[in-house]
């Protein structure tokens, strides 16, 4: 049996994320060299209801994942300041200062659950990647969308779920897809050899998109 979540009548559900990054790009440069100890900052909106968390998800020197999230609306702006420096350096040991946003991506999920396993499917369409100045405006990166296709993405409690052996049965074999780092690698001239294949795949499925974004900085 497949289930797919439902809120206030729907089932897809419109997000839109915008990255943090330091002046450097730390957290980009410490994916790209697979640093053990790393760290990524978004804000996330979730468009139909229009309630936006700041999330800082950290990867320790022990290989540990953990998201962490503050309330962006029960939030004074002082919290909304230190809430990730603090978080980034008591998680991973980094010292980071201010942050810009760097990249926003928008998409639609639909979420299913399959009871057998108690595995999670996340199904991404209308993918968007706009590249931003740290003040909210264009980089003059290109903006581009991935017309048509879908990303799926399967999370289980270790093992395979019946999705995954349908998937690899059709011969669609799992790839490490970063809405963040590839989505900026992809749309940015940053070097990107780690992602050289997946960047290479998605510049030939992506068109350029409408500017119809808008953000605001922290």
């Amino acid at each position: 049996n497949l289930r797919i979540l439902e809120i206030d009548g729907l089932t897809r559900h419109a997000y839109a994320s915008t990255y943090l990054d330091t002046p450097g790009l730390d957290a980009y440069h410490l994916a790209a060299h697979a640093r053990a100890s790393r760290f990524k900052v978004r804000r996330r909106t979730y468009r139909d209801s229009g309630i936006s968390f700041l999330e800082v998800k950290t990867r320790s020197a022990r290989g540990d994942t953990v998201k962490d999230r503050l309330d962006l609306a029960l939030a004074s702006p002082g919290e909304h300041h230190r809430f990730a420096p603090t978080t980034v350096r008591q998680r991973t040991g980094h010292e980071i200062g201010a942050l810009r946003p760097v990249l926003e991506v928008t998409y639609d999920r639909t979420t299913h659950y399959l009871p057998a396993s108690g595995s999670r499917v996340t199904v991404d369409t209308a993918l968007t990647w706009a590249p931003l100045f740290p003040d909210g405006g264009s980089t003059g990166g290109e903006r581009l969308t991935l017309p048509g296709y879908a990303v799926v993405e399967t999370k289980t409690t270790g093992r395979p779920c019946e999705l995954d052996r349908l998937l690899w049965r059709r011969g669609i074999r799992p790839t490490r897809l970063s809405k963040y780092t590839c989505g900026l690698a992809l749309t940015t001239p940053l070097p990107h050899n780690r992602w050289h294949r997946i960047v290479r795949d998605l510049r030939a499925l992506t068109t350029p998109a409408l500017p119809t974004l808008t953000t605001r900085s922290l």
